[in-house]
């Protein structure tokens, strides 16, 4: 994968073009500062960003350089990727986290500015599209996407989010631009609007699904994993940046594989770390990160998320917000191959660690595997004061959730959880026999 160039867009909003991430250099025993733009609620990009930061490991890797300079990095929180590539396209931020979809503006929009970009790495995935979710009120009666007409939708426009819900609706055979009413809004604004009761609908990326359906502010109405495209976040880079300096952006790299590695061997110490980072619940954290979570974290830059990359400008095309983009181009993991040497290889065919079962019982270190929602049942209903949190995945497709948020189902002697109403009644309606129960028939029923 090399890099060249990325693609043209339409009109952007253009920041003063002012220093080039704050490099204060004036010969060997300069201060060097690097600029790093993430998204600390934006859960799954912690290995760049919010779980990197709290372990100090990048800053390690830059002392470590010994090469005259002193290093300093000055960390930036964003709500969205939209601010940083902003920032980045005005040479203010070096090294940024984003989704797929903003990746791809970001890409896009450094080129039309003169100041391309690169996709350098990956920070957390899933193959089939389960970061991204539709919800609803708790107490709304929409139950699949077919609801949604004429209704009002939260969304952000240009998010992997507003990707998903454009496609579901056009498989659903309902027009994204006419068939519903879109509000484009911050995932905190859509949020609020939907306690609100002032929109019907609210399609986010992680971790306002898991955290509003938490809160027992939400439900959710259609995971995103139904769609089977991958989804993904990763990390972009100023070209200008690469060029001049590539062993600091090297340091990042193995400090995010670091940060990558200490998430796969402390699940929980990391998602409480984030948690602390961030505000956000631990157990909303460990839904996404956790050791069987809907994120799978690995740097490397696998085929299957360059080509889901490439038919999302599709997407972005016809909301207006990208011409083309040359995503060939726009890739580069030539730096990351470098920062994990041999190892590179292995983790390029590495593959998501298979659906389970978790419990988090109250004060431990660990989580508790089931082999299936069932036994997991059982052992819940004989714990229900020790119990922190517990996951299942869907049946369909495996998507994890909380099992008490879950839609439960019957059949025979097993009982099935689903995100989401529809795939539960899709399962049913396949299924003699089977029929949707409550959680609290779902303990009875395993005790």
């Amino acid at each position: 994968m090399k890099r060249t160039a990325a693609a043209a867009l339409g009109g952007v909003l253009l920041l003063p073009l002012t220093g080039c991430g704050g490099d204060a250099e004036a010969g060997s025993g300069s201060t060097v500062t690097v600029t790093v733009g993430y998204q600390s609620k934006t859960i799954n990009t912690v290995t760049a960003g919010t779980l990197l930061r709290s372990l100090g490991s990048f800053e390690k890797q830059l002392n470590a350089l010994g090469d005259g300079h002193t290093y300093k990095v000055n960390w930036q929180d964003y709500a969205t990727g939209a601010p940083i590539t902003a920032q980045m396209t005005a040479g203010k931020i070096d090294i940024g986290s984003m989704g797929d979809f903003p990746l791809l503006i970001n890409a896009a929009r450094g080129k039309q500015l003169g100041h391309p970009t690169q996709l350098v790495s990956v920070t957390g995935y899933n193959l089939r599209g389960g970061l991204n979710t539709v919800v609803t009120a708790p107490d709304s009666k929409l139950d699949s996407l077919d609801d949604l007409r004429g209704k009002k939708v939260s969304t952000s426009i240009g998010s992997a989010a507003d990707g998903t819900l454009v496609r579901a609706l056009q498989r659903a055979g309902i027009d994204p631009d006419k068939g519903i009413e879109k509000l484009n809004q911050q995932p905190a604004v859509g949020a609020s609007a939907l306690s609100a009761g002032s929109t019907d609908a609210l399609s986010q990326f992680v971790a306002w699904p898991g955290l509003l359906a938490f809160q027992g502010k939400a439900k959710a109405l259609y995971d995103g994993a139904e769609l089977d495209l991958p989804t993904f976040h990763g990390v972009t880079a100023r070209e200008d940046f690469a060029e001049k300096r590539p062993d600091v952006l090297e340091a990042f790299l193995k400090a995010q594989a670091e940060a990558t590695d200490y998430l796969h061997d402390h699940p929980v110490a990391a998602a409480e770390k984030v948690a602390k980072a961030t505000g956000l619940p631990a157990e909303v954290v460990y839904l996404y990160n956790g050791a069987h979570g809907i994120a799978t974290f690995d740097p490397a830059i696998k085929p299957k998320l360059v080509s889901a990359l490439k038919e999302d400008v599709s997407i972005l095309k016809a909301a207006k917000l990208t011409g083309d983009v040359d995503v060939d181009s726009f890739v580069d993991d030539q730096y990351v191959r470098k920062a994990l040497g041999p190892d590179y290889a292995e983790r390029l065919a590495s593959a998501p660690a298979p659906a389970a079962s978790e419990v988090w019982p109250k004060g431990a270190a660990e989580t508790r595997t089931f082999k299936s929602p069932a036994e997991l049942l059982g052992y819940v209903a004989k714990h229900k004061d020790g119990i922190r949190a517990a996951y299942v995945p869907d049946a369909t497709t495996g998507t994890p959730w909380f099992a008490d948020k879950a839609v439960w189902v019957t059949d025979g002697d097993e009982l099935l959880p689903f995100v989401a109403p529809a795939t539960a009644k899709a399962y049913v309606a396949q299924h003699a026999g089977a029929r949707v129960i409550t959680y609290a028939g779902a303990l009875e029923r395993a005790s």
